[in-house]
């Protein structure tokens, strides 16, 4: 994510314990019909909200409001850094405040849809914790190669006659090598797996990569769960592997089980990439990505995430 561009999208979700603040949490209905309450009502500093918000707006990140640009000045310097995903202009800080789920303050544009980098990574840990309630995983400390098929690649130009691939799988395996073999659902979550390979054109070792490039194509593999690292290409592993579980597109999956359930509008979009197209029972299937390191990603409102992070932080109910 880049640094600085969470306050840009800066949801605070006030969820106090029960026995200090004795209210129910309000949910609000679909629609835009999002009940208030003043400082005051919500037994808050006015004074100091009012800090808290002006301290937000004068945060903006000083990157360029041209994420494709600033990509160009931070990721897109990396090798293989190429945008292989959408981009869009950022508007203005946008935040809101709850308390109890009533809007206690709001600023900005929250009805605008903006892209959300890393946040993305909710939303899919959300999906395979669905596959996971479902039985469709049966636990997280399962190797994820027992829920792996081979994945055909979606190409409308390939040929299968071209003698210079004879005997090359077009097939896409993700969990065959003796080391990913180990990896489970809970090291991917966790960010832990060191999965080692190449997916949608980036090679594992190339987000934020090394300092030595004599490391790159030698780097020490750590055994799964052993060490956490932080890595755009083993999440958007765990996204495809989660495609494989559940059959569909993601972006169905959390539509039907979450955001409608939660009255979320029906602007918000859940890209991948542009070379991230595979054939599923027939079908094309994007699979998508977790965050907006090389673009893609969630693009979601202020209110929508709202109520996604309300939803969170009432455990789900």
């Amino acid at each position: 994510m880049f640094p600085g561009y969470l306050t840009l999208w800066l949801f605070l979700i006030f969820a106090f314990p029960q026995s200090t603040f004795p209210q129910s949490t309000y949910f609000p209905a679909a629609g835009d019909k999002w009940e208030r309450r003043t400082p005051q009502q919500a037994k808050i500093d006015a004074v100091k909200l009012k800090e808290a918000v002006d301290f937000a707006v004068a945060s903006e990140s000083k990157a360029p409001r041209n994420l494709e640009l600033a990509h160009y000045q931070t990721f897109g310097r990396e090798p293989f850094g190429e945008a292989i995903g959408a981009f869009k202009e950022r508007g203005d800080a946008t935040g809101i405040i709850l308390r109890n789920g009533y809007i206690v303050a709001e600023w900005g544009d929250p009805q605008r849809v903006d892209m959300t980098f890393s946040v993305t990574k909710s939303f899919l840990s959300t999906v395979v914790g669905l596959a996971f309630d479902r039985k469709l995983i049966k636990s997280l400390q399962e190797p994820v190669r027992n829920y792996s098929a081979p994945v055909s690649i979606y190409q409308t130009t390939e040929k299968y006659d071209d003698a210079e691939k004879f005997g090359k799988s077009r097939l896409l395996e993700l969990f065959e090598t003796e080391h990913n073999r180990k990896i489970t659902w809970e090291h991917l979550l966790r960010q832990t797996s060191d999965w080692e390979g190449t997916l949608w054109g980036k090679p594992d070792w190339a987000d934020r990569p090394d300092k030595d490039a004599n490391n790159w194509l030698n780097r020490k593999r750590n055994e799964p769960g052993a060490v956490y690292e932080y890595n755009d290409v083993r999440v958007n592993v765990l996204a495809l592997a989660a495609l494989n579980v559940w059959r569909r597109p993601l972006p169905q999956v959390l539509k039907e089980f979450v955001m409608d359930e939660i009255g979320a509008s029906n602007t918000w979009r859940w890209f991948g990439y542009e070379n991230s197209w595979i054939v599923m029972d027939g079908l094309p299937a994007q699979s998508v990505s977790g965050g907006g390191h090389w673009g893609g990603g969630m693009f979601i409102s202020a209110r929508d995430m709202a109520r996604f992070g309300l939803l969170t932080s009432q455990n789900g109910k």
